[in-house]
Order: structure tokens, then sequence, then C-alpha cells
């Protein structure tokens, strides 16, 4: 299986995407197809053993659209100075134009050689005129109606087209019959109303475009943090780049002041470096030698070298790019209602306008009054805020996301959050740092505590067990040095031993002195310890205990408000950790978790989370993204809390890049907000039709209420901007 993403041109309307998705999904070879209307964007997955990326093209250029190549970017529309001028222009003409066919009926001054009743052949041309500019105008609004039409897949512009090729055939059948001297038939053109139709279709589309590139700003930041030029080292020379000439392997230099170009790893050189962008911590972090660099960080005061690693779609800004664009491409559930609704919608619509038109000629209406009835209802139902309810709340709540640190991979989470009533927390790397520090000594021998820990931290320093960092972090920042350790060995499972000054030194749990006979006098002081949430380091020397230290992580910050937060809002949070009892209830009572399942392999915390929904409880589980990624799958939604530099192997639903538990809340609170704007905007853009529809038909004539075509295109327009306006509205969500 493959996937492809591809940029799609000729999209209007959610009948639009509907009619491709629905077209795409019934080819043989295509596994699934999701069509994006508001970032004009198809993702296929296929296989490629039956097709490749010129055949698909080729279904897209059958089904009425046109295949723009593979989606690598996000582009704003560009409005250039020419289409600018262009629309203004195509205003005048329409203020002009309605002054002319309108002007006399609200008494307006009007020019004698133009006016309807003293020279009806004059103000028939100048009409005439006026609407085939506008069709020119709306030429590929009429051509795509048609194209759509052809393919079976009807949509507003298919509305639109009947409309206007009605009413200006109509208007053309009368004008030549004034031109034989029937000169009542001035009364039965409709030039005026074919040409206003386009101009509001245009407009709203306008106005849309505007509003859709703002839901895109978000992530398009994030494309521009990259920057566009790198200087690499070739052959002991500095050679300016582009990005796109920088390969794998490439030696990349950094000055102050200037952005890490791609990702890589440092190989020489020291310096602070803004990662603001990936972690959300202010203050920068010190990179050297054998540390990683993320393409878009700002060098602050240092000139490193580093080997690039990650390049072009494979960085870290490319994945979150990828990542966020594919979840805008997967729709939720309830998404998915509107565009069921939506693909029946335009053809019902058909049939209404044509029985409505049939049966005003039955009931002795003249066949103008008839045709106008029926254009009225076609463009009145274009069902262009049905089609922007869902898709473009779901974009801008991606952008949000996005800009919060809160990736997600798929669309329908922003559904499902905000059904989330158990939240399950990995202990280590996620409530915690995962950061080990020492935090207790009992030191039974002679020494200082900072030559007990010189002795211990040489030991550990030829260790690459995780509690090993915190002896070896102890050295370093209280600048110890290390001594000469020999006739090191690993005790696997138990701990570790070598020789400091001959001196025989084994450090480890309890179970490693039974492996060396030496008696453990120490259960007191280890069960405090352990009370007080460390784990429990035994230190011997030859065959005595000379220490018991306890080694702790580091609680991650706000930690105790987001637990307290989370239970105000009645959500059960459970820790699912791997260490001792003592320990983890310790941390549980610290920050004010309710329930603690401790002791479990990593094996087993799969089965606690199925045990969980079995419940009917509806589970997060929040995760470091590697060791707990079976559980992570599992779970209705997991959460990886992730320092954003291995997005790519990341399994779970939703990464935190900012690596702060208070995105969970602000993804529950993001979801609520979405939900409620999508039933907002479903609920204002069926209200609008099923009000719409009725005065268009002329049912509500007796009360003095009814419309035209040109009042049923402009009332489109604002229905369109009303779901905008409403969905633009979460982007002053409160997060917290």
């Amino acid at each position: 299986m493959k996937k492809i993403i591809l940029a799609i041109d000729g999209m209007t309307c959610s009948a639009c995407s509907n009619g491709l998705e629905k077209y795409l999904n019934k080819q043989e070879g295509i596994l699934n197809a999701n069509v994006n209307l508001v970032m004009a964007n198809a993702t296929i997955e296929y296989d490629e053993k039956i097709l490749d990326k010129e055949k698909l093209e080729e279904f897209v250029k059958r089904a009425g659209f046109k295949s723009l190549g593979e989606f690598k970017e996000i582009k704003l529309e560009e409005k250039s100075k020419k289409k600018k001028i262009i629309f203004i222009f195509s205003t005048i003409l329409a203020v002009l134009l309605m002054y002319v066919s309108m002007g006399s009926m609200i008494n307006l001054p009007t020019l004698a050689v133009i006016d309807m009743n003293r020279n009806p052949i004059n103000y028939t041309i100048c009409l005439f005129i006026f609407s085939i500019v506008f069709i020119i105008y709306g030429f590929d609004i009429l051509k795509n109606g048609y194209k759509n039409l052809i393919h079976k897949t009807p949509n507003m512009d298919t509305l639109v087209v009947i409309g206007v090729i009605s009413s200006f055939l109509y208007s053309v059948y009368n004008m030549i019959l004034l031109f034989n001297g029937n000169m009542h038939r001035v009364h039965n053109l409709y030039f005026e109303a074919s040409a206003m139709v386009i101009y509001f279709v245009k407009l709203g589309r306008y106005l849309d475009g505007i509003s859709k590139d703002k839901t895109k700003e978000a992530i398009q930041k994030l494309v521009k943090i990259t920057p566009e030029k790198a200087i690499i080292k070739v052959n002991g020379k500095e050679k300016e780049v582009t990005i796109n000439e920088v390969h794998k392997g490439d030696i990349v230099i950094s000055r102050p002041g200037e952005k890490i170009s791609v990702d890589g790893e440092i190989i020489s050189g020291k310096a602070h470096l803004d990662e603001s962008f990936i972690t959300g911590e202010s203050k920068p972090a010190v990179k050297t030698t054998g540390e990683k660099v993320i393409a878009g960080s700002i060098n602050y005061d240092g000139y490193i070298e580093y080997k690039a690693e990650r390049i072009g779609k494979e960085s870290t800004i490319s994945e979150i790019v990828k990542l966020v664009v594919e979840a805008s491409n997967t729709k939720a559930p309830i998404a998915k209602i509107a565009d069921k609704v939506s693909g029946y919608f335009v053809p019902i619509v058909m049939i209404i306008a044509i029985v409505t038109f049939i049966f005003y000629l039955l009931l002795g209406y003249d066949i103008g009054t008839s045709l106008i009835t029926f254009v009225t209802i076609l463009v009145v139902a274009c069902p262009c805020s049905l089609g922007l309810a869902t898709p473009l709340s779901i974009v801008v709540s991606e952008g949000l996301c996005a800009s919060n640190g809160i990736l997600i991979k798929k669309g329908e989470i922003l559904e499902n959050a905000q059904k989330v009533n158990t939240i399950v927390f990995d202990k280590t790397g996620t409530l915690t740092y995962g950061t080990l520090k020492i935090a207790e000594i009992k030191n039974y021998s002679n020494m200082e505590n900072n030559k007990l820990i010189q002795l211990v931290g040489s030991v550990e320093s030829k260790s690459t067990h995780p509690i090993a960092k915190a002896f070896t972090d102890y050295l370093e920042e209280n600048k110890i040095e290390k001594l000469e350790v020999k006739k090191f060995g690993n005790v696997a499972g138990y701990g570790i031993i070598g020789k400091v000054d001959n001196q025989r030194i084994i450090v480890g749990n309890s179970k490693i002195l039974e492996s060396y006979n030496i008696e453990n006098i120490c259960m007191q002081d280890e069960k405090e310890l352990a009370e007080n949430g460390n784990s429990i380091v035994y230190v011997a020397q030859n065959d005595k205990i000379i220490a018991l230290i306890g080694v702790n992580d580091v609680i991650r910050k706000n930690v105790s408000e987001v637990m307290k937060n989370l239970n105000k809002n009645k959500i059960d949070t459970i820790m699912l950790t791997g260490d001792n009892k003592e320990t983890a209830e310790k941390i549980a009572k610290d920050i004010g978790i309710t329930k603690v399942i401790s002791n479990v392999l990593p094996s087993e915390k799969t089965q606690v989370i199925k045990d969980l929904k079995q419940e009917d409880k509806y589970v997060m589980m929040c995760g470091d993204g590697i060791n707990d990624s079976p559980a992570l799958a599992t779970a209705d939604i997991g959460v990886s809390v992730n320092s954003g530099t291995d997005i790519a192997m990341d399994s779970s639903d939703v990464i935190l890049t900012r690596n702060s538990l208070e995105s969970i809340i602000e993804l529950i609170n993001i979801s609520k907000r979405t939900i409620r704007i999508i039933k907002q905007n479903l609920f204002w853009a069926f209200f609008y039709n099923m009000l719409m529809i009725p005065i268009a038909m002329g049912l509500f004539q007796r009360f003095g209420i009814h419309i035209n075509p040109m009042i049923a295109s402009f009332s489109m327009v604002i229905s369109s901007l009303t779901v905008i306006s409403n969905t633009l509205r979460l982007k002053k969500v409160d997060t917290k």
C-alpha cells in the first residue's frame, strides 16, 4: 500500500469534494480516498502494483477536476493586482447593471437613451452586453458546473449553470421577439438576474478564499520557520547553498543569530539554541558536541558545525506539517454525516426546482414567472455554507492545535477528545521528565557525600542504565573528576561492579547483595526512602554496605494543576507504572492522581487499557510513545509526550511537542469548542436552506414574502459568511 496527497483544482463546494471522493473510492486499486475541500487536496491510499500517480490523476480528470500534482506545501492564495482590479471592475459593472435595470423602478434619474420604456431596444442591448461580460467573468463556474453534470457529480456550480443559462436563454428568446416588434417582451428579460447571480457567487468565493487562507496561517508559519539557505563545508571551504542542495552527511555551519538549516548532530562547538517552536520552552537550550539540533532553531551565541541527518521531507518541521495536513484530510464522524447529506442535497434541489417549474405552468403562470422561480430555487439552495460547516472548523482547529504544540494525526480526534472520561498516565517520562536526580543519601561510611558520589559515579559512568546518568550529571554539575575504574562488569537485572583504588565497589538493587552474600541490614532505611518516592541504589565496598542512595525523577511542571483540572471536570485519572507500589502511590498522592496501578510490565499495560474500555470508559492513554506504543494503540486516544525529534516514528494519535501535560486540557477544550461550532454551523446551514427554499418556491407570497435570483444569490453569500465568521471564532478559544 502507498499513500499520496494530490492537490486538486476545481472544487467549490462539499458536493464537489463528495463526488470526487465517491468516484475515487469506486476505482479498483484505491483502498481509501479522502478529499479535503478547504485544503483543496485528496489523500489517496492505493495498491502500487495496480496504480501509479499518472493513473490516479487520470481518475481525478475523469471525475471533472484537475490534479495539480503532488501536494507539497500549503500555499496561501495570492491575490495579484490584476485579480483585484478585475474584481473591482466587476463590482462597478454590477452597480451600473443594477442602476440600468432597476433605476426607474425606484425613481432614480435614468438616461433616456437606455430607458426601458422610451428606448426598450437600446435598454435590452445594454443588459445583453452586461450579461455577456459577466458570463465571460464566470466562465470557470459555468464550465465546472457543466463538467460535473456530465460526469454525474452535480454540485453547487451545476445549480448555478442551470439557473444562469436557463434565465439567459429565455431572455435571449424574448430579446429576439422584442426585436421583431413585441415591445411588451421588455418586461420578460432576466439578463440582470443571470449576471448578478454570477457576481454574487464570485463575491462569495473571493471572500471565502481570504477566510480559508486565514485558517492555514498557523501551518504556514511552521513552513516558514526553516531558512531558505545554508552554509556547508566543502573541502575545508565554506559554501552558501539552498536548502534543497544540502545532502545527508554534509557538514553545515551555524553562526550566532542564524537559524539551524536542517536537522542534524553537532560535531564541534557549543551554543544556546531557541527551540521554543517545538518544545514550548522559552529558555534557550545548551547544545554541544554529540547533541541533536532541529531545523528552524535560532543560534543565540555560538559557532557550531553539525552533520546533516534529516533533510527535506524527513525534517522535523516537514513531519509536523505532513501530520497536520493528513489529519485535516481525515474526516470526523460528524463530517461524514454532513458530507452524506450534501451528496444527496444537490439532486434533491434540482428535482424540487423542476417540479416547482412544472407545477407553476400547470397553475397557469406564464413561462417567465415559472422560469424565474425555477432559477431562484437553484440559486438560493447552493450548499456553500453546508459544505464549509465542518471542514473549515476542522482546519481552523488543526491550526489552533498546531500553534499550541498539539499535533493530531486524525481529524476524528477533534470530535472524540471531548468524550474522554478516563486518562491513564505512564509515570516515567510522562508525569515526570524522565530525568533522575540524586534525592537522598544514607551514608554509612567515613567518607564525605561528595567523595562517596565520586566513587559511585565513577563506576556508574561505565553503565548505560538511566539511573547512571543521575550520578554522572551530579559529577558534572559539581565539577568532580571521575576516578579510574578497573574490572568493570554488569550484573544483568541487578546492578554493576568495578574496582576503584583496589577496592571492589558494588552498585545496584537489593538483589545484588544476595549475589555476593552481603547481609542487608538497611531494610528500614530502604522503606523510608521508598516511601519518599525514591528508586533505591545500594552501594557496597568489598563485602560491606557503605551507603543507600535514593534516586528520584523530577515531576513535570504544573502536573498537580492539570490533575486538579481533570478531576474538577469529572475525568478519572490513573497512574499506570512498572515502578514499585510505595514510590508510585507517593507520587500519585503528591500530584492528585486518584488511582494507581503499579508493578505492571509494558506487555501488561495493554490489558489494563482493554479492561477499562470494557467498563464503558472512553480512555485516553498518555505515554512516552515508544515503550507504551501497544497501550497507546489500544486506547481510544493515544497521546505521546515527545521532544519532537522522533515524530515520524511515534505511534500515538496525538503528539505533545511542548512536553507539557497542560496541552491535554487544551486539546479537550479545543475539541469541545470545535464540536459546538460545527453543530452551530450545521444548524444555521440547514436552517438557511429550510427557510429559503420554501420562500423561493413562492409558498409565502400571500404574506408578501418573495425573492428573485439576485436576492437569492446575495442571501447565499450571507449564509456562507455567517458560517465562516462563526468558525473563525475558534481562533479566540480559551485553551486553558
